[in-house]
């Protein structure tokens, strides 16, 4: 892993599990849920949070703008209780024209929603990590074309975030195929294993370089079973930005070894699937 010690600002995508089951202590979810609780103590508190959700795509990259967002119930079929989670987190409306410049600056066309609110990508994981929910967060939208190399060209264009105390969340699933959970045998273990496999090694592997590393994750498809993991690429895109924020273009070694490898957090199983979780 990279030296981060002249850097307060972290990078991290996490699994943030099925709906909001984490939040109403779901076994299958036990492991996750003790990660997400205890990552904090990993890390300086950040000055705000910048979350990359897959439950949000866009035609072009857009921010929550609202002072206070609300949250969206963007789930189906569980407890009264689910649809009452509160999680107050202040917006920064400053942060969030900071953030849209930086993507203007490179072309980007992007657009500020007052009106959004937060969806579960972002409250799940949050109210766990930071409960007292006192830190300024903003939402970032996915791309509607799922495109690989577009999420990462994106990223790389908010690589000055670095240089703020902000913490950035990638907030997805390494493994989501819904309908493997519930139809036994269309993904099987080794299946799952075999893509998470690869998914490591290509975060990871200090023997990759930054090219190799980019190439991979642009032709994700390619894995081991990448389709049968991912029908559906949204819930592992938030890497992708992730990624492109780590591997910034004026990183002087980005042509090295082991150029923006990550740490694995993460590895464990969630409702019975093997999922990881990455920190630059």
């Amino acid at each position: 892993m990279k030296d981060n010690h002249n850097h307060t600002a972290r990078i991290v995508y996490v699994p943030h599990g099925g709906g909001p089951m984490p939040l109403l202590k779901d076994p299958g979810h036990a492991r996750l849920i003790r990660f997400l609780q205890s990552f904090p103590e990993t890390i300086k508190r950040p000055d705000a949070i910048l979350i990359i959700s897959a439950h949000w795509e866009e035609s072009c990259p857009t921010l929550t703008s609202a002072v206070t967002p609300q949250l969206i119930y963007d789930y189906g079929g569980f407890p009264p209780e689910s649809y009452a989670i509160q999680y107050p987190a202040p917006g920064s409306p400053h942060l969030c024209n900071e953030i849209a410049e930086l993507l203007q600056s490179q072309s980007m066309p992007t657009r500020l929603d007052d009106l959004r609110g937060f969806d579960h990508g972002m409250f799940v994981p949050l109210k766990l990590m930071y409960p007292q929910a006192d830190i300024p967060c903003i939402q970032l939208s996915l791309l509607n074309n799922l495109n690989a190399q577009d999420h990462i060209a994106f990223g790389k264009a908010l690589a000055p975030l670095q240089e703020k105390n902000i913490l950035i969340v990638g907030s997805g699933m390494s493994f989501h195929n819904l309908r493997s959970f519930f139809v036994p045998g269309l993904v099987s273990e080794e299946e799952n294993l075999a893509f998470d496999t690869w998914l490591r090694e290509t975060c990871s592997s200090e023997i990759l370089t930054l090219k190799q590393r980019e190439d991979r994750l642009v032709n994700w498809q390619q894995a081991p079973a990448a389709l049968k993991c991912h029908p559906r690429p949204e819930h592992l895109l938030p890497l992708h930005v992730c990624f492109g924020i780590a591997c910034s273009s004026d990183n002087p070694d980005n042509g090295s070894v082991a150029s923006a490898n990550a740490e694995i957090v993460f590895s464990d199983e969630v409702m019975g699937r093997r999922v990881s979780g990455f920190l630059w």
